[in-house]
């Protein structure tokens, strides 16, 4: 995945959840943040940046916030980049065989997965969800409470027994992590939640990525401890 016209800034301040205020070229920007996470570790004044600039005048803002430096690594914190990673990563993930079809957004039941997947005689629903919480090289999720998600790790798990294979793929938006597990002390209900899916038979993935100030490339598994 790549993203044109990247400028460099420094983040200052960030005074709602979809709008961070940022210096560039001298100049204060007001910039849209792809991501309503909390990422207050990364979000911190002073720090290095990086946003795309757009030309479109009906945008309410003229830039989005991409990425950001946390000393020496680089994290994607765009929130929907890892819907569209996965999709240019699974033809060659070998995670199946032979691939007949990939859907995004499909429903089943009162939730709407991110991918609904035809292979290898297999019918299969699969949930994303982007990684930027790291901490000593180990990466977690979520980084705020989800009901949204504990919901779908439920219905990921309804979907087994209906006859379906799940994944849950975990896009952890940097390189050189050591693992991952679930946020327990965050969300306790949700650790709990991808525990039990997993004991329903969803498959658990995280894959790292690399990343660069104007792309994004999953790479490798990451081990996963629950």
């Amino acid at each position: 995945m790549q993203y044109p016209n990247i400028r460099a800034g420094v983040f200052l301040a960030r005074p709602n959840r979809f709008i961070a205020q940022v210096e560039i070229d001298g100049t204060v920007e007001s910039c849209h943040v792809k991501n309503t996470g909390r990422c207050r570790e990364l979000l911190i004044p002073g720090t290095r940046v990086y946003v795309r600039e757009h030309d479109d005048p009906k945008r309410k803002t003229k830039f989005s916030l991409i990425g950001v430096r946390k000393g020496e690594r680089l994290i994607n914190m765009d929130s929907q980049a890892p819907n569209q990673v996965v999709e240019e990563w699974l033809p060659v993930s070998g995670l199946f065989a032979e691939i007949t079809k990939i859907q995004r957004e499909s429903t089943y039941g009162n939730s709407r997965f991110d991918f609904y997947i035809e292979a290898d005689g297999k019918q299969i629903f699969a949930e994303v969800k982007g990684v930027t919480l790291e901490e000593n090289n180990v990466v977690r999720f979520p980084d705020a409470p989800t009901q949204r998600g504990v919901k779908h790790l439920r219905e990921l798990a309804e979907c087994r027994t209906q006859g379906y294979d799940a994944y849950v793929i975990f896009v952890v938006q940097m390189k050189d992590v050591a693992s991952f597990s679930p946020n327990e002390a965050t969300d306790p209900a949700f650790a709990q939640a991808l525990r039990r899916a997993q004991e329903s038979g969803v498959k658990i993935l995280a894959v790292d990525c690399l990343v660069t100030e104007s792309s994004i490339e999953i790479k490798e598994r990451v081990p996963v401890f629950l």
